[in-house]
Order: C-alpha cells, then structure tokens, then sequence
C-alpha cells in the first residue's frame, strides 16, 4: 500500500516510511568518546597479533559505510527510498530505453538477485517501475523506470548533489584519491578487469 503525497509540489507515491531506527541505533548519533575506538583497537591488535593497518583500515571503511549509508537514507526518506533503491531507479534512467533485464540490474549494482527483487518490488509498489514481459527473452523479466520514477530521481539526485553525498569534508583531489585507492581493491577482487 502506497501514501500519496507532495514533494517539492509534485505529487509522488511513498511507500511505508522506514523505520526510524534502522540500524538499532540513531547511526549519526554523536558517540562523543574521549577516544577512537578504531585506533584503540588496533593498538590492542599489534600487541596481541602484531601488524593492525589493514584491520584498522578495513574496520574504518566498515564504519564509514554505516555513516554514510545511515545520511544518504534519511537524505532519500522523504522521497520514499532508500539508497538502494535509488541505485537502482538512477540505473534504469541511465538505459537508453529505460529498462533492463532483472539479471543485468543486479550485475551492474554487484548485488544479489534477492536483493535485486526486493528493490523492484518496493519500487514497482511505490508506481516508480514496472514491470514488463522481455521481448529478447521470453522467461526474463524487465524493469522499467516509469515517468514518476524519472521525477524521484531527479528530485533525489539534487538533494543528493546539494550535500555532497555526504563527502563534502572532502576536496576534489582527496575524493579522486580515494576512489583511486578504493578502486583497486576493487580490481584485485575481479569487479573488473582494467
């Protein structure tokens, strides 16, 4: 069952709002600690099992990650979406016809097809995507984006870019860097080959 109502004085169809606490606790609550428990962990790591970087490293992006995916779903909450979703609607609009087979969606957002389910299923009930018969492939399934979908996204992407995605701490060069590192670690994982 969908809410109607007026975003940005357009109307849009919102599915249930998330819970509040999705996480079990408020993820961008000031924790306030006399110390990064990250650091004080890997301290305690060298002298138990010897070298902490890459524990230290890993645990920092894991906890990056919460950060940020708990700002860009509340950044989406008034739209009706969470980041996945919209990862998902912004795909469909970037496909020249604005559709794409269940199988490639879930290929090229590196996600698991139940996960790829779920998100068409909340979006096909918010009226953002439906469903659709593949010609080219009579057992396949398409998904595709429908003109409130395109409007979300839209309306989203601008709330999104406004804040930077959460990374406006960042400059320019900082942000090529990281994606750099981050990339490949990527490779070296087989996500693509260079």
């Amino acid at each position: 069952m969908c809410v109607q109502d007026v975003i940005g004085g357009a109307r849009v169809y919102l599915s249930r709002p998330a819970p509040a606490r999705r996480y079990g606790v408020a993820v961008r609550k000031p924790m306030d600690l006399p110390f990064d428990p990250i650091e004080r962990a890997a301290a305690i790591w060298e002298r138990r099992f010897g070298e902490a970087r890459a524990m230290a490293a890993v645990t920092s992006i894991m906890r990056v990650h919460q950060i940020l995916l708990g700002e860009l779903d509340a950044m989406l909450r008034p739209f009706g979406l969470t980041f996945a979703r919209y990862e998902a609607l912004v795909l469909l609009s970037f496909s020249r016809a604005g559709a794409l087979p269940l199988r490639l969606v879930g290929e090229r957002l590196m996600v698991h097809p139940t996960s790829v389910t779920n998100a068409i299923d909340r979006l096909e009930r918010a009226e953002l995507v439906v469903r659709r018969p593949n010609p080219q492939d009579r057992r396949g399934t398409l998904a595709e984006i429908t003109p409130a979908g395109r409007d979300v996204v839209s309306r989203a992407t601008e709330v999104l870019m406004a804040a930077g995605f959460g990374m406006r701490g960042y400059d320019d060069a900082q942000l090529d860097d990281m994606f750099g590192l981050l990339r490949s670690l990527r490779v070296d994982a087989g996500d693509f080959s260079e």
